[in-house]
């Protein structure tokens, strides 16, 4: 393994759910030797990588990352466009929206928009859920051809609830319906409690590939209202993809 292979994999186990980490905290994830992950997290935050928590043994990310994910934000219009349209649907709708990426197997929220409703769905940012159990994931998957999603998931998954799609040919069927809709719903599945709907957008000059997604609280939001967030999605959407030349989305007709 090469030192930057194993940076790599320190900055992996950063998330939601982990904003700092410990030698011990590696240890136990990673199964790193001591000795290892001391020095390569001492190496990393003396790089400018990550940084000491005071004067305690934590490391966090460096200020170098953050400059590097402002970055990549700027260096990308498909972002700012599809985090423009998640604004403008999640102040219309007052529920959290998220502009999402996949990384393989999983999906990260990249920019968030915290909902104005009283009940609404807290901020995911840097937490990451698998791509086949989420409306985002499968927004994305809806991309790929078949024969590309079950070489994906050549070794299955772990269903998180019955929800989710329980195998392969359940998880295809949905992709399936997602690709006839234009967009994909999820329901108490990866994200306990919440419900979603999410819309692929590409640049295909860039092959860049986002998800505008729109996530509520499951038990309060009817059928009426996710018609609405979807239908202001796909305008979204198809407004984007009128700009990148996605031939995936054509503008939505309003009926008479």
């Amino acid at each position: 393994m090469t030192i930057l292979d194993g940076a790599a994999q320190v900055l992996r186990c950063y998330g939601a759910d982990c904003t700092e980490l410990t030698v011990t905290d590696l240890v136990g994830r990673l199964g790193w030797p001591k000795s290892n992950a001391s020095r390569l997290l001492r190496a990393m935050r003396d790089a400018g990588l990550l940084e000491t928590v005071g004067d305690s043994k934590r490391y966090r990310p460096g200020l170098l990352l953050v400059d590097v994910a402002r970055a990549y934000r700027r260096s990308s219009s498909l972002i700012d466009r599809a985090d423009a349209v998640v604004a403008e649907v999640s102040a219309a709708c007052g529920h959290t929206g998220y502009v999402t990426l996949r990384a393989g197997l999983e999906v990260t929220a990249v920019t968030d928009h915290q909902g104005s409703n009283a009940l609404r769905v807290s901020s995911t940012i840097g937490r990451r859920l698998p791509a086949f159990a989420s409306a985002t994931g499968r927004s994305l998957l809806a991309r790929l051809p078949d024969a590309e999603v079950r070489r994906l998931y050549a070794a299955g998954f772990e269903p998180p609830s019955p929800n989710a799609p329980q195998d392969i040919a359940d998880l295809l069927r949905r992709l399936a319906e997602v690709r006839r809709r234009g967009y994909a719903t999820s329901h108490d599945e990866a994200n306990r409690g919440v419900g979603a709907i999410a819309v692929a957008v590409a640049e295909p000059e860039t092959a860049e590939l986002v998800s505008l997604c729109i996530s509520y609280p499951a038990a309060t939001t009817d059928t009426t209202e996710r018609r609405t967030i979807a239908r202001a999605l796909l305008e979204g959407a198809a407004r984007i993809g009128a700009i990148t030349g996605d031939a995936a989305h054509r503008p939505v007709k309003r009926s008479a």
